[in-house]
């Protein structure tokens, strides 16, 4: 059947509906937005605007980038406090299944998801008919290797040097993200019906002697439960905190590391180290940010150069070619 058109009717939104009826009609609402009416702003890109751009942001970036890469190798000396790291490479905690495979409810301390864990923990989830605390992936491949630093004296004899492990986490982990099951009984009542993790050696509730430094709210727990972007990384591990001025942290002579072995990394060709390091401005030792500084000024001051010159000869070849008609 024919249709008539009627201009009216497209500026009314559609033709008149039966008395007491509702007029039906796809035209959005006369609105600057819904029709597209918004004053709009669209840059004229030309060689004027454009390559001084390229050659603005690689002198910027460039002399950034050398500097955060010298204050970066510049972190060597032993002064204030020391930073003690366990590092691990080729070990992707990056990856997609590995990052999701938690419970944030269960290791803020809720009750129901103490005994109930989510899906996303699976294969982690349950063992021998219990539900894991903590579950998923990343606790169950926690880094358990105890490190110690003793000085090494004059007759061989070794004298402990104090690693603090309280203080490495995050405040907002430590006080918000990360909480024991509520209660006032033990910590060991508060998890009863639940097991270790798989690859644990102890439940969660004996991590540490100290009730503020158990379960949950463990430092060492906490720091490895915040992922890594890349497969290459540290950890802080342990703070050795100067006690005189007068003094260096770590003075200079001979020092004995002993190492408990209880993580292996042959499974993924992983290789594990140990790092002491202090700390400036930019935090602690990372030469990748001044890299990328350096990486992303070259290449903008080059296609700056590349463009200019493409631009001068592409522009002569014109002046020529109108010229010569």
């Amino acid at each position: 059947m024919a249709m008539n058109y009627n201009a009216k009717d497209e500026v009314d939104g559609g033709p008149p509906c039966p008395p007491g009826g509702t007029a039906k009609t796809r035209r959005p609402d006369n609105t600057a937005f819904k029709q597209q009416r918004l004053p709009a702003w669209q840059p004229i890109l030309t060689a004027g605007t454009v390559l001084p751009t390229f050659f603005i942001i690689g002198l910027i970036f460039i002399p950034i980038g050398i500097g955060i890469f010298v204050t970066s190798n510049n972190i060597r000396e032993i002064e204030g406090n020391v930073f003690m790291y366990y590092g691990l490479s080729n070990f992707y905690q990056n990856h997609r299944r590995y990052v999701k495979s938690r419970d944030d409810g269960q290791l803020n301390g809720d009750p129901s998801a103490l005994l109930n864990p989510s899906k996303e923990c699976e294969p982690y989830r349950r063992n021998e008919d219990k539900s894991i605390a903590p579950c998923g992936a990343i606790a169950n491949s926690m880094f358990n290797d105890t490190l110690e630093l003793f000085q090494v004296g004059n007759a061989s004899d070794l004298m402990p040097v104090p690693l603090k492990k309280k203080g490495i986490a995050w405040w907002t982990d430590k006080n918000v993200k990360f909480r024991n099951p509520p209660g006032t009984d033990p910590l060991a009542e508060r998890f009863k019906g639940t097991t270790k993790p798989v690859n644990w050696v102890k439940p969660v509730y004996m991590l540490d002697s100290d009730e503020d430094n158990n379960g949950f709210i463990n430092e060492d727990f906490i720091v490895w439960m915040r992922t890594a972007a890349l497969p290459t990384f540290r950890k802080l591990y342990r703070l050795i905190e100067r006690r005189s001025d007068l003094h260096p942290t770590l003075p200079a002579g001979r020092y004995y590391l002993n190492i408990t072995y209880n993580y292996p990394v042959h499974s993924f060709d992983g290789r594990k180290r140990m790092i002491l390091s202090t700390i400036s401005w930019m935090g602690g030792k990372n030469p990748f940010l001044g890299i990328a500084y350096i990486a992303i000024g070259s290449i903008s001051f080059l296609l700056g150069v590349v463009l200019l010159v493409i631009n001068h000869k592409y522009r002569n070849s014109s002046n020529t070619a109108d010229i010569t008609i």
